[in-house]
Order: C-alpha cells, then structure tokens, then sequence
C-alpha cells in the first residue's frame, strides 16, 4: 500500500480506469442491437463465405429475403457465392471503400424493398464492409501464394490442399471425382529450339486450352514444368476420357509463331476415376502410372488407372500416337 498521498492517489486513479475498461468491454460484449452483433461476429472471422453468412444471419430478422448473391474477382479469379435460392425482385450494392471495389452485392426476394428496408441494409453494410475488405486482401495474398506466375492458374500447392479435400468430400458424400495428369510431349525441345518465351507462350496457350475444355465446375492447375492436372468434381469414368481427349486435342492445335517458325506441342493424359474411400496420394499415383504408361507407349494418347494395383492401367482406344 502506498504511503505517499501522490501515488495512492496515481493509484486509485489506474485502478478507476482498469475498471472502467472492463465494464466498457462487458457492456460491447452484453450489446445485442444488430450493428453491435454484426460488428462482434464479423471480427472474428477473414472467411469471405463465412462473413457473408454472419451478414445474412443477421439481416433476415429484420429484412426478409430469398437469396443474397456475392461476386468479385480476386488475382483474375471469379468469386461467387450464393446464400438462399429465388426472388424475382432485388437490391444492388458496389462495395465501394476508400477508392477501391471490394465486390457486387445482390439481395432478392418475392416482393419489393420498402424505403426503411434499404436504408437498414446500407447501415449494416457500412459496418459490413470493413471485415470484408479485410477479407479480399487476404484472400488476394492467399491466392497469389497459390497462383502460378507464368500461366496465372493454380500451382502445385493449390493442387495438393484441393485433391485433398475432393478426397475428403468424397469420403463424406460419396461423388465420383476425376484426375486427369496432363504432360507436354518433348517439351525440352520446344524450349532449345524455339527459346524460353515461346515456351513460357505455349504454357500459356495451354492453360487456356484447358479452361476452355473443361467446364467451370472443374479445376486446373500447373504441377510442375510441363505438367498439368484437372480435377473434375461428379465425373465417371467415361466422361473423363472423352475430356481427357478433348484437351489432347485441342492442345495439338496450339501454334505459336516465333522468329525460328512455328511452335507446336502434343500432349499426353493419365485419368483416373477416385475409388470410394481412396486418400489423395494413391489417387494421384494411379493417374501418375497412368500418364507414364501414356508417355512410355508412344504419347499424344490417352491412358486409364483402373482403381486397385499399379499395374491396372488400361489403354484407351483412339488416341493417336506421335
């Protein structure tokens, strides 16, 4: 205990402000009026789905709604997300803060929007926008740590985190899911004779061949140098074949023209169709037997890892080889 009046007197003052602190902190925490609540809950959290959720959640007692659509592009990747379904009326939002866009909002329902309404969801998505601002820059960071720099796709840690959890979905839900490995057949002379830029253009090209070949559901990614896979969600076995030689196909007639003539490339495809309860590395070892197989039998074809021992690799007719 101080014996000074001066520092008793500095005490009780800090005493008096600690406790103060922690009543002000009680009381933010004890607020159950909306504004507080969204605040509180969307501070924990830099989850875009997540956050839009919470915003949601905490609308819907006070302004009903059918559906509430986000879209934004982050690192030249689209983001979508839709909570709810239906309504044919709706209100549009440019999530504008400090000169930047962080993202489109939309919010429909049966009928219309009163005045009051729309004032309500302009309050709450001036506290909203915060968190989510907060949120794109650290899925921009997330994703350029993901992204390949030479084709703009998703690398081969990307690749990795997404086999994994289509495995783990899998296991959940039991849907049939297709890897396709896709390698460019004698790649190295592209680079020797053609030079490194043109072959950085052919990954390019390719990386756009694949996302033209396959729908949006499904996921490309650069493996390695030469390398590619596709992961195609609810896909059997037949259908990832003839994607497979969609893609071969649609590769061959890449051209590239360079000052030592024209750049041109095949491809070979390793698929194979996840066994149930199949983890993500004997899965991807399988389609990886698979590509061998293609390349040591002649390339620019197509081969399929049938689930059980290594060797259950069968051809697949048609494709032709260089």
């Amino acid at each position: 205990m101080p014996s000074n009046p001066t520092q008793l007197t500095s005490q009780l003052k800090r005493e008096q402000a600690l406790a103060d602190l922690e009543r002000i902190s009680a009381q933010w925490q004890a607020d159950s009026d909306v504004f507080t609540q969204v605040s509180r809950k969307m501070a924990t959290t830099l989850d875009l789905r997540t956050l839009l959720a919470i915003f949601a959640e905490e609308m819907l007692p006070h302004v009903a709604f059918d559906r509430v659509v986000y879209n934004h592009t982050v690192e030249g990747m689209p983001i979508h997300i839709s909570i709810g379904k239906g309504g044919n009326h709706r209100c549009e939002y440019r999530l504008n803060l400090e000169g930047a866009c962080y993202g489109d909002l939309r919010i429909f329902r049966r009928h219309r929007f009163a005045e009051q309404e729309l004032r309500f969801i302009e309050q709450l998505l001036s506290i909203a926008i915060h968190p989510i601002r907060n949120a794109i820059r650290f899925e921009t960071v997330q994703r350029a740590a993901l992204t390949d720099v030479v084709t703009g796709i998703p690398n081969k840690r990307a690749f990795e985190d997404a086999l994994e959890r289509e495995a783990s979905l899998g296991n959940r839900h039991g849907d049939s899911c297709a890897l396709i490995l896709c390698d460019l057949d004698h790649f190295k002379s592209i680079n020797d004779t053609f030079g490194h830029k043109a072959g950085d253009d052919i990954l390019r090209a390719v990386a756009l061949s694949l996302q033209d070949a396959t729908r949006t559901s499904d996921l490309v990614y650069r493996i390695g140098g030469e390398e590619f896979a596709i992961i195609l969600p609810r896909v059997n076995s037949k259908e990832a074949i003839v994607v497979a030689d969609r893609i071969r196909k649609t590769i061959e007639t890449i051209s590239i023209e360079t000052a030592s003539g024209k750049a041109k490339v095949t491809s070979s495809a390793g698929v194979a169709i996840r066994a149930t309860g199949e983890p993500a590395d004997p899965w991807f070892c399988r389609a990886d037997k698979a590509l061998y197989n293609a390349k040591n039998e002649g390339r620019n074809c197509t081969r399929q890892a049938l689930p059980g021992l290594d060797s259950d690799v069968t051809p697949i007719r048609g494709g032709r080889r260089s």
